[in-house]
């Protein structure tokens, strides 16, 4: 006789075949919850802790070295370059398609 034919529940994840989902009540669930609650006085610290958490973030940014900058900016001027002609293509194109339709 099978597991199915027996009325016994079938695993359906990591936590039910290794027996984690026995602590996963909602009792537990509400208890951690609860605790979570009151540990945290005011989501993201307030006002006074944002300076601070802006310095620990500023100090985490890999800044580009000088070189790198340049590059950075060379790029981009070329990009800027190449989207402003082809811009410029389409629209003659486009302009010269409508005054051709345009024009008795």
């Amino acid at each position: 006789m099978s597991d199915e034919q027996a009325g016994a529940p079938r695993p359906t994840g990591k936590r039910q075949l290794s027996g984690a989902a026995d602590t996963t009540t909602s009792q537990a669930y509400e208890a951690k919850r609860d605790t979570r609650a009151q540990s945290e006085e005011s989501p993201g610290g307030g006002v006074g802790a944002f300076p601070g958490e802006v310095a620990t973030e500023m100090k985490k940014v890999v800044w580009p070295t000088p070189k790198e900058m340049v590059q950075y900016t060379l790029v981009t001027f070329a990009f800027l370059i190449i989207m402003t002609a082809l811009v410029w293509g389409v629209d003659t194109l486009v302009g010269l398609g409508v005054e051709q339709v345009l024009t008795p």
